[in-house]
């Protein structure tokens, strides 16, 4: 058993002991997972509660830091913390110094899912809101954070493919909390584009973590894009990540770069689509002429009918055709073959039996000449 006397120490010597303890023994920085509670600003600095459901310690974002987080949490948001250590020896208090604050994953999710099912409600989330992307466009502008090697993929990629397009830079910030900035912006180009006359827009972030892209998933942000007076096309981050922004755009690519690609027609893509048109205008036009050279032939061919000519050669025919049919028919050919015509005195022809009254004078006529004769009596039907 010791008999050494316990060490004495005044307040202000007990605090700052314990601040050497806390140096000596804790790493620099470490990271903490934690629920954020009650974030309340305080004089430009951001003051919060970790904890996980056990425990908890305050925590505070100096104004110098806050400017530079993408991310700042609500109540209840899951947080990763980049921290160290801060002890005020003057009232032995401790909290954490965040140099980093990230949302968790899940934190991240639950906002996409909220603001999607609030933009989809406003009918901003529509696929019969898409518009179709240009075939050619002449003036296309570019959001995106400059420089950055996403802006230098982009614009060496234009080049390959269709330098015949203007590109317009407009730099957006894409880090820290810069909701409002990129509303701002998207604002402007909304305003100037009866002068800058636009046919597309790229809005574009290269890759990162999915809690780098939360900005994309600001409902403001979101809906300046719905509003966009020309298409709208997206490459954000990686093929696997999904954002709001990505889902108001007429069109969505998985990188910068393949916005670039969906957007710009290739030259050989370009040069097959003339040969395409020029061999559809010889089509149509070898058409055109097939048709053209049908008419004319019926043209010709309906005059010819209806010339003069041609209208005299038909009547004599047909004048011919009507002489041989009156000769055929001609009495004098029927009297040549036999028959012979019965007349009354004054040369009245009898049809029936009827008109003869005997004891009457008749005249028989015959193809070499004529006959009287004298009808003493009349027998009806087929009698001899």
């Amino acid at each position: 058993m010791t008999t050494d006397a316990p060490p004495t120490y005044s307040v202000a010597e007990l605090n700052a002991a314990i601040g050497t303890l806390l140096e000596r023994g804790f790493a620099p920085r470490f990271l903490v997972q934690a629920t954020a509670s009650r974030p309340q600003i305080k004089k430009g600095h951001l003051w919060l509660t970790l904890t996980d459901g056990n425990a908890s310690i305050t925590a505070v974002v100096w104004a110098s830091k806050l400017q530079q987080l993408n991310f700042v949490p609500g109540d209840g948001d899951g947080v990763l913390v980049v921290g160290k250590l801060n002890f005020w020896a003057a009232r032995a208090s401790l909290a954490v110094q965040v140099l980093d604050l990230r949302p968790s994953l899940t934190t991240v999710m639950r906002r996409f899912e909220e603001v999607r099912e609030q933009l989809l409600q406003e009918g901003l989330i529509d696929p019969s809101r898409q518009r179709p992307l240009p075939r050619y466009p002449r003036r296309v502008a570019l959001l995106t954070s400059s420089p950055s090697s996403a802006l230098a993929d982009m614009l060496r990629t234009a080049r390959e493919r269709w330098p015949l397009t203007s590109l317009l830079l407009l730099p957006i910030p894409v880090q820290g909390d810069v909701a409002q900035q990129i509303v701002q912006r998207l604002q402007r180009l909304s305003e100037a584009q009866p002068r800058l006359a636009l046919d597309a827009i790229v809005l574009a972030r290269g890759g990162g973590s999915r809690e780098d892209l939360m900005v994309f998933d600001d409902a403001d942000v979101c809906r300046q894009l719905a509003m966009s007076p020309v298409p709208l096309i997206t490459g954000i981050g990686h093929e696997d990540d999904l954002t709001v922004a990505d889902l108001v755009a007429d069109h969505r690519a998985a990188t910068p770069t393949a916005a670039i690609v969906q957007l710009l027609p290739s030259r050989e893509h370009a040069l097959a689509d003339v040969h395409q048109r020029q061999r559809h205008w010889r089509d149509q036009q070898a058409w055109a002429l097939k048709r053209e050279r049908q008419k004319l032939n019926q043209r010709f061919e309906n005059w010819s009918l209806h010339h003069p000519r041609r209208l005299l050669e038909r009547m004599r025919v047909q004048l011919n055709q009507r002489m041989k049919l009156l000769s055929a028919l001609a009495p004098e050919r029927w009297l040549a073959r036999g028959f012979a015509i019965l007349e009354t005195a004054d040369g009245r022809p009898l049809r029936s039996i009827t008109e003869v009254q005997p004891p009457q004078d008749l005249l028989v006529r015959l193809s070499d000449g004529q006959v009287v004769v004298e009808a003493k009596a009349v027998k009806p039907g087929s009698q001899r």
